[in-house]
Parts: structure tokens; sequence; C-alpha cells
């Protein structure tokens, strides 16, 4: 009588299976974690952009003409943060996250804050 050595063809089929299922159901998971660690990552920018809005106001009359303020978040791979100031308005500045790349598909939307309120998310159940 001959012994069986290895494996069959069902056997390593049904294994390819059960790991095809099992990533199918962690990818997904894996993926939004990483989605939300990047949302982080933009409250932290915005945040200094405000903080570099605020250096700019205490020596200027108003929040317009900061150059440099929207790369004061430095590197985002994943937002495009824009600034907003108006000039005629020197006490008001928008700045606005929106999601790019990877992230473009994020459902919690623009990140946005105001000289009067902190970062908040368009979708309320993100914040």
């Amino acid at each position: 009588m001959r012994v069986q050595r290895g494996f069959t063809l069902i056997e390593l089929m049904i294994v390819v299976a059960v790991l095809g299922i099992i990533a199918a159901i962690a990818l997904p998971s894996y993926n939004e974690h990483l989605r939300a660690g990047r949302r982080g990552e933009a409250v932290g920018n915005v945040g200094a952009v405000q903080m570099a809005l605020e250096r700019w106001r205490a020596e200027n009359p108003s929040y317009s003409g900061c150059g440099t303020c929207a790369s004061a978040g430095g590197v985002a791979d994943y937002y495009t943060i824009t600034v907003a100031a108006d000039a005629g308005t020197p006490n008001v500045y928008t700045v606005t996250a929106a999601p790019k790349g990877k992230q473009a598909g994020d459902t919690c939307g623009n990140l946005v804050a105001t000289n009067a309120t902190k970062p908040t998310w368009a979708t309320g159940s993100c914040n």
C-alpha cells in the first residue's frame, strides 16, 4: 500500500477559498482604519494652519495676506488645504480640507474650520 504525501487539490482549493473569505472581510475594515487615521492627521494639519493664521493676525491688521499659512499644516498627501480670508472682513477666515487621492471616497466629506469654530467634518457622525 502507498503512503499519501502532500495535499490533494480539493484541500488546497478549500484553503484558498477560506483565505479569500477572510481577506474579503478584513480588507474593508483595514481600509476604514487607514481613513480614520488620515482624518486625524487632517484635523492636526488644519489646527496648525489655524495657529499660523492667529500668529499672522497678531502682527497684521487682517487674516488676508498670509501666503504661507496654507502650507503651515505640513504635507497633505490625502487632503487639499485651502484658506479663504477676505480683506474686507479682517476678522474672518475659513480653512477647508478637501479629501483627495486614496481619501477621496471618504464618507466624512470636507473638514471646515473658521476663526470662531474648531475643525468640523461635513458629516455629523464623523465629528
